[in-house]
This record gives structure tokens, sequence and C-alpha cells, in this order.
């Protein structure tokens, strides 16, 4: 659906009393390539995470929380839409080459798309990105065009947590569409992105706001406060230590943001959102514990994250929800929380979480759940996983690279095992469901940056069963 219809449709579902005080504020924080046991919540011991494992305790850990893709760029896609961003071909991560029948204009999220930035705007919110964009780079896919009247931050995928004189594009730190200064504006990027958001919440106290924080902390380069890097001093290696110490000032600038909502008697009504972009990467810098893989695979390292949901008013607080849920959620979700209705003519593949986390509504929230990125692609339903190895979905037969894994979850949470051979019927039942998921999806608009056929080798590598 265009974004013309969908803000019809929205507009159709407003209520009187939009304003209100009862639409609580709505924040979603997106931390960056941080390994998943690098948590107090999720059981780590790397550096205390009070702030985070406050959230928690407020709130609800969802034990199995997905995103859509192990990269950044599809990830944040799918996230944005709350649709499988291959519907609108961002499959691949660095849109920096496209592929046939498409050219450089089309490097970005698609315009078409409605965003949860578009869905709480229509609902009356006044609307912030705040931090790392990496939806596109050209004017149209500027945060100010999809849906939020403001934004802080960079419109690439990685930069210095330090002031520069001279930024490229992509890198340039900008108040809306204009760069800053950043010699005179930037001190830590994590302490700078968190000041924009508080002065964003100053502002909007008294109608319902709506903040996407997307920290780069604890993505490369690894940069941080000689301050925070003593309070870790024996750890090793180099970069382990700098995102010991980046975790730690992402985490006491959440709790900044934490205690304004406390002084402004925010907190009760206050829809908060904590989870991570992708799994943790394989550099030694972060961990994923006991999970199999790392960022750019799609085993459990890979597309696992800590996900916590908080609403004091509205949430039970110091539970934990065992079904496996998705970034895909929070659209309809926020939607929701705001009063809000989706339109049946949006092919929205998140769901509402809020009936499921108020106990309401029993089971999983989703019967499958898909993964596709190149020549992997996963398909997740109750316990059972199954991941597939294949050629590329520009190759007219998709011939399999390798023998299908099929996982049980339950009873093999680390991956070692595949069950493909002991049970065929449930492996090929799955691969079915996949290939039905996959034939309406739309060609990939880009391939995985310039070096994406060294990429395509290591997926062959990085998915085979041996471990």
């Amino acid at each position: 659906m265009d974004r013309s219809k969908l803000a019809l449709f929205l507009g159709m579902t407003l209520q009187l009393s939009l304003a209100s005080a009862e639409q609580p504020n709505v924040i979603i924080i997106l931390s960056d390539d941080a390994g998943y046991s690098d948590f107090g919540v999720t059981g780590g011991s790397f550096v205390p995470t009070p702030h985070i494992d406050r959230l928690a305790a407020n709130g609800i850990f969802c034990t199995q929380g997905y995103v859509t893709a192990s990269t950044c760029t599809p990830s944040r896609m799918g996230l944005m839409s709350g649709r499988y961003q291959q519907r609108f071909g961002a499959e691949c991560n660095v849109p920096t080459v496209p592929t046939p029948g498409y050219t450089k204009e089309d490097l970005g999220l698609d315009t078409n798309e409605r965003t949860l930035g578009d869905a709480m705007k229509d609902q009356g919110y006044r609307t912030m990105a705040i931090g790392k964009w990496h939806l596109g780079e050209l004017p149209h896919y500027h945060p100010y065009v999809l849906g939020f009247d403001e934004f802080y931050g960079f419109l690439g995928g990685s930069r210095t947590y330090w002031p520069s004189e001279k930024p490229i594009h992509g890198r340039a730190i900008r108040r809306d569409d204009e760069a800053v200064d950043e010699l005179a504006e930037i001190s830590y990027l994590t302490d700078d992105l968190t000041d924009a958001a508080l002065e964003f919440v100053g502002r909007n106290r008294d109608n319902p706001f709506f903040i996407y924080l997307a920290y780069n902390a604890v993505h490369s380069p690894f940069e941080a406060k000689e301050a925070d890097l003593a309070a870790s001093p024996d750890i090793e290696p180099k970069s382990r230590r700098a995102v010991a110490a980046m975790t730690q000032s992402m985490d006491e600038n959440i709790g900044r943001l934490l205690s304004q909502l406390d002084d402004l008697d925010l907190t009760e009504n206050t829809l908060i959102v904590f989870l991570n972009d992708n799994g943790g990467t394989n550099s030694g810098a972060h961990s994923n514990g006991d999970l199999r893989g790392y960022k750019g695979t799609y085993w459990e390292g890979g597309i696992r994250v800590p996900y916590i949901v908080s609403w004091p008013a509205e949430l039970p607080k110091g539970k934990r929800f065992n079904h496996a849920v998705s970034s895909l959620d929070l659209l309809p979700t926020c939607l929701a929380a705001s009063g809000g209705v989706l339109d049946t003519d949006w092919e929205m593949d998140g769901v509402d979480l809020l009936p499921y986390l108020k106990g309401k509504r029993q089971g999983a929230p989703h019967e499958t759940l898909f993964w596709r990125f190149w020549r992997v692609a996963v398909a997740r339903e109750g316990p059972w996983k199954l991941l597939r190895v294949a050629e590329d979905p520009l190759k007219n037969e998709r011939e399999l690279l390798a023998p299908l894994v099929l996982i049980n979850l339950d009873e093999d949470p680390a991956e070692k095992t595949n069950l493909a051979s002991r049970y065929p019927e449930k492996a090929q039942t799955l691969l079915r469901k996949l290939e039905a998921w996959e034939r309406p999806l739309a060609q990939p608009r880009w391939y995985d940056g310039s070096a994406w056929e060294h990429w395509q080798v290591e997926q062959l590598k990085n998915h085979a069963m041996t471990p």
C-alpha cells in the first residue's frame, strides 16, 4: 500500500482524543552490534548495565527476541516498516551497488513504505529520529521525508564518536537536514545523542512524543572516553575493553533519559522498547555467549537480540515472555498503544504484542518467522528452525549449495545437531513454507556492497553445519 493511501486509512482511525494524556509517549532505543550476553538482563557479567536492567525490572524481557536480519541496513528497514524488508527489495547490507534494473536512486528504504514515524505522526505524535539512520543517504530517504518531524544524527552506517572537522556526507552529524559544526557541538557522540533526546523530551513534555533513539554504540570504531576505560582496566583484548567502556557509557546515558522521565513524571505512561539491531561481531569485541554465530550469520547469535518492553502503566513488571517475537512487531504494537488501528489492506508482517504481554491472549504471536539474506534463508516455527543455503535470489534456479539443516532449539539451543535426516518430513514442511513465503518477494535492489562476491563465499563457510 502506498504512503498516501495508508495515511488516509490511519486518518480514518483517529479519535478526537488523540492529544489526550492517555496516549503514552513512545521511545525505541536501538543499540548497534552489541553481543547478546553483554548485558545484565541476558545473564552477562561483562560490565554493569543497571539502567537497561531497570527497564527489564519495570517491564518484560522477551527471551526469544529477533530482528529481521543479521546486519544493519536490512534489520533497520524491517523494524522501521513492520514488514519483511525483502518485500520491497531491501535484502542486503551496504546499499552502494544496485542490482540489474535498479540505479543508485533506489538505494534506500522504498518511499512507498509507511514507517513507524509515519504511523505515530498520524496519531498526533511529535516524532524525532536520533542517531544512526542507515536507511538511505539521498534526500528522498532522509528521516524528515519518512515520517520524522526532527532528526539529529548521521545518515550512514558508522562514524567516529569524536567530532570531525570535515566529515564525508554520510558521516556528518545533521540537525534536520543541515550539518552541524562538530568541533563546536560534538563531545562524545553517545552523550550528544542523549542530549538531543533530553532536549526533545523537555520541549514535548505536555504532548505525546515518539523517539527513535538509534545509538551507534557499540559499533566500531571502538572509541571510548578515558574515564570509562578506567573502569575496566583488565579486560582483553583492547577492542573488548573499549566495548566494555562504550557499553557502560550507553547504559549511563539511558539512565539519564530514564531520570528525566522520572523528574517530569512521565515514566508510568511511557512505552520504552530496548533492543539491538543484530548479533555481536566475531571480532573479539563482543560476546553472544552460548549462542552460535555472530553478526552476518543466521545462527541464533546473528539474529537473536536483547528485547525489552516496558510500560509501567499497562504491562506487568519483572516478567519474561518466552515465545518468539520480532522487531517487525514494533510498528503494530506502538500503533496499538497510541490508539491507532491497522487497516486490513496494509500487509503487515508484525503483530501487536500488547495482548500477549498483558496475558490477555495466550500462545505464540507468530506461527512462523522467516529470514533471507542472499544465499541463506531460515524458517522458525515453534522450537524448529530450518536453515537453507541455496543459489542467490537473482538466479533462475535456486539449487541447494549445502544440505538442509534442521534444529530443535528447545533441545539444542547451541545449534550443534542437524536433525534433517532424522525428521525429513518436518524439514520438507518448513522448506515448503519458506518457498511459499519467498514467491511474492521483490528482487533485491542492491548487492551486499562492492565486496558482495567475497561475502557469498563467506556465507557458505559461515553456515556449514560443522562447528
